[in-house]
């Protein structure tokens, strides 16, 4: 994660941040807007762009002009001011990593997205979170202080328990866009998301993004999400369903095969590593009670792992080439620091030694000689082989 500043055409400077995936190598490029009045930083924002991060995306999210960090009055900023600054965010991330393949809006951001999409030729794909088919929908908002804005030409309005001045150009601009037709020409693929209780925006304005935008589109409910995605769990699952929903529509930068395990990480992110094994790519850190973030499995946990995958294969193979009944075989690994002295049967006798224990489960019709016999193949694994010879690390330091 890294906090960015850029210039937007106005001559102000915005603010974003930057999520890398875990290492800082990342497949393809994203945008993300938020919310009407809201910030990068709101919770939804950071958790759906962290889950985008995971899944190896590098995602800009940043505050529009006049909100969180960024330069500017809000009340000079009106919906088509927005569509610059996505565009003026675009064109960062085009000179700076690779031109946005994804755009994902949150409410107003969702609408705003939609709309810009046309100006950018790069975008395969569009997310939408809670957003309203219309931007002059957030005029609602407004209540009794749009007649005195339209009256006056600008007034105080408390939204969110905040104060903003809002102008009579903001209102007039809302109601100049027909989303509609721009729907109609998207040409990009589209996924809506919204809950179907959200008293802000109700789910009536997703079925009318849908029904005009033509295919392909998708459409998820986000059952008993507010509108804000305050529950972590919300926003965590609509950026994880994005991220495997896009897939299918981006061009991606595949890493080439790694032989072994390739580890990245950076110093910043502490103890959040991205693992490459293969073509297949995995997350490591720490729990947060050590310092981490507990984005993946720490070092110990894929050790734990690689012995019980290498048993269950190892088990399951026996059992077809025994033709023996076995349905399935469940494989629980533990680790632990033990007192040598506390092992009657190791040959340290001194100091702390590490335990791995197996707890096997063999689902079949055995008889308990076939069940024993299994238990002594989970000894010859070859993971297990190679824990318990001799093993040499060797290390240098490579030349980049």
């Amino acid at each position: 994660m890294a906090t960015i500043r850029f210039p937007a055409r106005n001559g102000l400077q915005l603010t974003g941040t930057l999520e890398l995936p875990a290492g800082g190598s990342w497949q393809a490029t994203a945008v993300f807007a938020h919310c009407f009045t809201c910030s990068r930083n709101i919770k939804a924002a950071r958790n759906v762009t962290r889950a985008l991060a995971r899944s190896g995306f590098a995602v800009l999210r940043f505050d529009f002009t006049g909100l969180g960090e960024s330069e500017g009055d809000f009340a000079d900023t009106t919906f088509s001011s927005n569509l610059d600054d996505l565009e003026d965010a675009a064109a960062w991330l085009t000179e700076h990593l690779a031109a946005p393949q994804l755009l994902v809006g949150h409410s107003l951001g969702g609408t705003a997205v939609l709309a810009v999409a046309e100006r950018l030729q790069s975008v395969r794909a569009v997310a939408t979170l809670g957003a309203p088919s219309r931007p002059d929908h957030v005029l609602k908002q407004l209540g009794e202080d749009r007649e005195r804005i339209e009256e006056t030409g600008s007034a105080e309005v408390e939204l969110a328990g905040r104060t903003f001045r809002i102008r009579r150009d903001f209102i007039e601009d809302a109601r100049n866009h027909d989303l509609a037709e721009r729907l109609r020409r998207l040409r990009r693929a589209l996924l809506v998301m919204h809950a179907p209780n959200d008293r802000i925006v109700s789910v009536d304005q997703a079925q009318a993004i849908f029904a005009a935008a033509l295919h392909p589109k998708s459409f998820i409910s986000l059952d008993n999400a507010d509108h804000l995605l305050s529950s972590a769990e919300d926003s965590e699952y609509a950026g994880g369903v994005m991220a495997a929903w896009a897939s299918r529509f981006l061009q991606f930068q595949r890493p080439e095969p790694a032989d072994g395990a390739l580890v990245r990480g950076r110093t910043e992110d502490r103890f959040l590593c991205s693992v490459q094994t293969g073509r297949h790519g995995l997350t490591a850190d720490e729990p947060q009670a050590h310092g981490g973030t507990d984005m993946g499995p720490d070092p110990y946990q894929y050790l734990a792992s690689a012995l019980g995958a290498c048993t269950v294969m190892t088990l399951n193979m026996y059992a077809r080439q025994k033709k023996l009944p076995v349905d399935r075989v469940t494989c629980g690994v533990t680790h632990r620091k033990v007192h040598a002295r506390d092992c009657e049967d190791c040959e340290t006798r001194e100091g702390r030694l590490d335990e791995l224990t197996r707890s096997i489960s063999i689902e079949g019709d055995l008889s308990e000689e076939q069940r024993q016999r299994m238990l002594e193949i989970a000894d010859r694994c070859p993971v297990h082989r190679t824990l318990e010879g001799e093993i040499r690390i060797r290390s240098h330091l490579s030349i980049d």
